[in-house]
């Protein structure tokens, strides 16, 4: 297969990851106003060097390498959901509109997805794994977080249960 530059280490695990690094904290600093008024110049210095600094470290590019390919995967999959449904629910004159439910629950499956990325690419769903279903001392947790599971399904159904008229 023909590599090209795109594909290649330096691009893939320096140049990318530095101008993403370095754009997202030199937009950072500069909305948020945090070194003052007017200084670009002392933003563009900070965000090039953490840019630096993340390149340096292989574990750190490898994190935002895995993370950035989920992210643009889960923005697909959502373009094409809105898509669907903008073609059967959204009225032709005021577009696309979601109701509150469909927000809430889109929202929950976005934390979730973000939090799933986030334990892959650090590599601690391994950690999580042995954790949960390793030697004998261990496997305590994996019942204590079922418990904790079905206390708060029973608190749940308490505190939405109906009351009579």
């Amino acid at each position: 297969m023909a590599s090209t530059i795109f594909s290649s280490d330096i691009f893939v695990k320096g140049i990318l990851p530095f101008l993403l690094v370095f754009a997202l904290v030199f937009a950072v600093l500069d909305r948020s106003k945090i070194l003052g008024e007017g200084k670009k110049q002392i933003n563009a210095i900070i965000a090039f060097v953490v840019g630096i600094l993340v390149v340096a470290f292989s574990y750190s590019t490898d994190v935002i390498s895995k993370i950035t390919v989920f992210a643009a995967v889960a923005l697909v999959v959502l373009f094409v959901f809105m898509l669907l449904y903008g073609f059967v629910a959204s009225d032709p004159k005021e577009g696309l509109k979601l109701n509150k439910g469909l927000q809430i629950a889109i929202g929950i499956v976005i934390v979730i997805g973000i939090v799933v990325a986030v334990l892959w690419a650090t590599g601690a769903t391994d950690y999580l794994t042995r954790w949960f279903t390793g030697d004998s001392k261990n496997t305590i947790w994996a019942n204590v977080l079922l418990i904790a599971v079905i206390i708060g399904v029973i608190a749940a159904a308490l505190a939405t249960k109906s009351k009579p008229e």
